[in-house]
């Protein structure tokens, strides 16, 4: 959603590379791409006025003027104001004091609100919370029915008394959950309500009703990121009607610009709590506003990433795969079972282009991630899973004959099972290296990771002479070329260029002799 924006900043900051000092002219044309870049991205104009004046002067300032480096340094100011823009600090979910916790969601028909419901539910589930998802949208055909499929889905608890459709009042719903959730001990209530294709009284009246009967811990606003300047709008509406403490951005996946994302906290002053960004129940998360600032500056996502690795990853088997590699057959062990299990807890955090998107830089080769094919991934646990077990742990048997067995059962080409357990063979001895902390294959190792000294001497002490030659004539040559360069080096004096001295006749000179 952010790649305009990303590529046009990241074009700006590179101008800027290599000066040691910014003039007034230099700031100017900074920001003045910097607005075009944000008004591009469908920013609101009041955001961008006061983002654009608060980098101007910050530019301008001691900061700049005395810094080492005062590209980083706007690049560091851009950041530090996109963060204050995005909302500042992450905002967390307020949890009440005696359960159940009730937590609203509000917006327009169509914003996300009945699958954002599963979603969240989900991720409190996840968090040790006992959630309970709650059908007040009796209108909108089929809703009630949506609702409990995403909820058997996401493995919660739903509430769900009315058949929908028109039929039922959302009020009564909303008013009898609360009890049905204290009777079931769920210490969350999560309620869904209906929507609009517009802002009507209608709308408005009832989402108040609801707010007024179940007084809510939270109001969440679900607003579609893909909508532009109209959730801005549309928040602004709910906001001065309903009232709601926090933003939830659905659909941050797509390929709209992303200018709402970024105009909608500072605009309506509350801050954007959650985001979506995918079609699956586990493509949702908070909203951290200084991670999405390093996304849209191409500095990574790293945190995230680590995040999600440590959901997806057991740490068990982790120290499983590792003692494997570190053991002194030098990462024989490692199979290519164990391959598969690892390519898979891979998977299971998401699309390979997007984690490689987290990591600092990648904008630069955004085009190859895009076009990266999460087909090959299956592909590889086909050829694998086609292998007999005594395959899988000695890859070494795979002969021609195995290998066309291979393919015409994982239905690929007999090359790309050859191709495969070449690259596995190259991997594992990679992984073993760096495992015993001998640094990358072909550098030298790091001091305290076990590629010291003690590597080197035992180099050393296997480093073999100068190699003759095997051909009896060649070798014969090459020694009578050495004895005469010996001669010639013989006759044009020592070492240095001293004159060359008879051993016997040598002495050292006076002023050396009342030294011995």
């Amino acid at each position: 959603m952010f790649d305009t924006l990303s590529d046009r900043l990241s074009a700006t900051f590179k101008n800027l590379r290599g000066k040691g000092r910014l003039s007034e002219a230099d700031i100017d044309a900074t920001a003045r791409e910097i607005r075009i870049a944000l008004l591009e991205a469908d920013v609101a104009l009041p955001v961008v006025r006061a983002f654009i004046a608060n980098v101007k002067e910050r530019a301008r300032g001691v900061e700049v003027s005395q810094a080492l480096n005062p590209a980083q340094q706007v690049v560091k100011i851009v950041n530090e104001e996109l963060v204050a823009i995005l909302g500042g600090e992450t905002r967390r979910l307020r949890f009440a004091k005696t359960a159940p916790t009730v937590i609203m969601l509000a917006g327009l028909q169509g914003a996300g609100k009945t699958t954002l419901a599963g979603k969240l539910g989900l991720w409190l589930k996840g968090q040790g919370h006992s959630p309970l998802l709650v059908a007040c949208d009796l209108q909108r055909p089929n809703a009630v029915n949506q609702l409990s499929v995403v909820a058997e889905r996401a493995g919660v608890a739903v509430y769900a008394p009315e058949p929908g459709n028109g039929v039922g009042d959302p009020v009564q719903v909303a008013k009898d959950s609360i009890e049905f959730a204290k009777a079931k001990v769920h210490d969350i209530v999560i309620v869904d309500t209906a929507g609009r294709l517009g802002i009507d009284k209608e709308l408005m009246q009832q989402a108040a009703d609801i707010r007024d009967a179940v007084s809510p811990d939270e109001i969440l606003f679900v607003v579609d990121a893909m909508i532009g300047q109209d959730a801005v709008n549309t928040a602004e509406a709910f906001r001065d009607g309903v009232g709601f403490d926090g933003v939830v951005l659905s659909k941050l996946d797509g390929d709209a610009r992303g200018g709402a994302a970024l105009s909608i906290a500072h605009v309506t002053g509350k801050q954007v709590m959650f985001a979506s960004n995918g079609e699956k129940l586990e493509d949702f998360d908070a909203f951290h506003p200084d991670r999405m600032a390093s996304r849209i500056l191409d500095m990574g996502d790293l945190l995230t990433l680590i995040e999600q690795a440590e959901k997806t990853f057991s740490q068990e088997e982790a120290a499983k795969m590792a003692s494997k590699l570190q053991s002194s057959k030098g990462g024989k062990d490692f199979t290519l079972d164990d391959f598969l299990a690892q390519m898979e807890q891979v998977r299971k955090m998401g699309s390979i282009s997007k984690l490689l998107g987290m990591l600092p830089g990648m904008g630069q080769i955004k085009d190859q991630i895009n076009n990266i094919d999460e087909r090959d991934i299956d592909r590889t646990a086909a050829i694998i899973k086609s292998m007999t077990p005594k395959e899988r742990a000695e890859p070494t048997l795979i002969n021609g004959s195995r290998r066309a067995r291979i393919a015409k059962g994982s239905g690929v080409e007999v090359s790309a099972v050859k191709s495969l357990v070449e690259r596995f063979f190259e991997a594992r001895k990679m992984m073993s290296k760096m495992a015993q902390g001998g640094g990358m294959p072909g550098m030298p190792g790091m001091p305290g990771m076990g590629g010291g000294p003690g590597r080197q001497k035992k180099q050393v002490k296997q480093a073999k002479g100068k190699r003759k030659s095997g051909n009896p004539m060649k070798r014969k040559a090459e020694e009578a070329a050495a004895a005469e360069r010996r001669e010639q080096a013989a006759a044009q004096g020592g070492a240095f260029g001293l004159p060359a001295q008879d051993d016997k006749n040598f002495e050292l000179p006076d002023e050396f002799k009342k030294f011995m």
